[in-house]
């Protein structure tokens, strides 16, 4: 295992054990609050596609964030994992089936639309005040970020954490996507570019 690799462990180790403290009533409040953030600050045109998560563990609860979305005229998926290096994003539509995904995540059944996002939520472990982000080790989200750049496309992307997952700083990896956006419960704080 490389340095890099190594630290990025130490530090999503870190950062989701102060996730993991957090007050789940205040984790609650949090997520809320976020959603009314996300609802009046997230703009995009009604029909537009968003990728949310179904949250697991001690991770923000982008469910209601997700339905104020929707209520604004979104198109909701959630990703569906394929095998162990792909998802894709399954529509979201009220009423229909929900299986497990494994990781302790549930996501729509694979008769559900496959959709490519227009925006991302993602999920993260820890990010930095550069927008680097550490995910959860699978690299999921940026070979599924990669894919979608090779077609063309260029989603908006917002990584979803509260603030007490910043870290001073993200190793820096070739692989790596940047996320120019980050939402916690302070708000939506954009990084510039490199």
């Amino acid at each position: 295992m490389t340095q890099s690799r190594t630290l990025k462990k130490e530090l999503r180790k870190e950062a989701l054990a102060r996730r993991d403290a957090l007050d789940p009533f205040w984790r609650i409040e949090a997520s809320l609050e976020m959603a009314e953030t996300a609802r009046d600050r997230i703009a995009f045109e009604p029909g537009a596609i968003v990728s949310g998560f179904w949250p697991m563990r001690s991770e923000v609860d982008v469910r209601p964030m997700m339905f104020a979305l929707r209520e604004h005229g979104a198109r909701l998926c959630l990703p569906a994992i394929l095998d162990k290096t792909t998802i894709v994003f399954r529509e979201l539509v009220r009423g229909a089936p929900m299986v497990d995904m494994g990781f302790g995540t549930v996501g729509p059944h694979e008769e559900a639309e496959v959709l490519d996002p227009a925006i991302m939520l993602i999920p993260l472990a820890a990010f930095d005040a550069r927008g680097h982000r550490i995910g959860y080790g699978a690299g999921y989200y940026d070979r599924a970020i990669a894919r979608l750049q090779d077609a063309g496309k260029e989603p908006r992307l917002i990584g979803i954490a509260f603030n007490c997952q910043e870290v001073a700083k993200v190793p820096d990896e070739a692989h790596d996507v940047i996320v120019p956006e980050i939402l916690t419960e302070s708000g939506l704080r954009r990084f510039e570019a490199p």
